[in-house]
């Protein structure tokens, strides 16, 4: 067995054959990456976002329509904003990096916060809700949610300025826009908080935690 293992070595390594030349690749412009099709996405705008997206509204098409070069518009009709590429869209990604700006304003996240969804590609959005950690109900949710935001939004700040993330809290549902293992460090504390821990306790945790990831 070892004289034929012996034998395939010397037969491939023994010969000068020499190697094919590496294909060179142009790069792909958005309208050969989807086979010449134009490509959608579409964003349903909860009725509670209704009003303040007709007020941001320039906001999010001014870095759509000039920087990420995506055409969008609001369908009235059927309450989405609408979003295709163009001619001159640099790549395909950019459509699905706006969609995902366009839907974490819909989450509730400031323009600033969500627009660096435009600007980063390692950044997402985490969503969860309480009772995927503890089954609550009545005042035993309030209080839950109570601990989340703490006195004047205080906890909920703490989180966010020791992961380097943004959290919006709607009802029994909770949103994080962050890097990966900063969402992991955030989602963490929170489910420590819904689970009872006292804030003290959920703040020591975290000094220690974000001090290794700053490491």
């Amino acid at each position: 067995m070892a004289e034929s293992t012996q034998m395939d070595v010397e037969t491939a390594t023994g010969g000068t054959v020499p190697l094919p030349p590496k294909p060179t690749f142009k790069p792909l412009k958005a309208h050969e990456m989807s086979d010449g099709k134009v490509q959608f996405r579409k964003i349903s705008v909860p009725p509670n976002r209704y009003s303040p997206l007709k007020k941001a509204w320039l906001d999010i098409y001014t870095p759509i329509y000039d920087q990420m070069k995506v055409d969008i518009r609001m369908n009235l009709k059927a309450r989405k904003v609408e979003l295709k590429t163009r001619a001159d869209t640099p790549d395909i990604s950019n459509l699905q990096k706006s969609a995902d700006f366009v839907h974490a304003f819909m989450l509730g996240f400031d323009i600033p916060d969500a627009i660096s969804l435009l600007r980063m590609d390692e950044l997402y959005v985490e969503s969860f809700e309480i009772k995927d950690v503890k089954t609550l109900k009545g005042e035993h949710l309030s209080r839950a949610i109570g601990r989340l935001s703490g006195k004047g939004g205080k906890t909920k700040f703490a989180i966010e300025n020791s992961t380097k993330t943004r959290i919006v809290i709607a009802d029994t549902r909770i949103h994080i826009l962050g890097a990966f293992s900063n969402i992991k460090v955030a989602r963490g504390s929170l489910c420590s908080l819904i689970m009872g821990s006292p804030a003290g306790k959920v703040y020591s945790k975290l000094r220690s935690v974000s001090a290794r990831l700053n490491e």
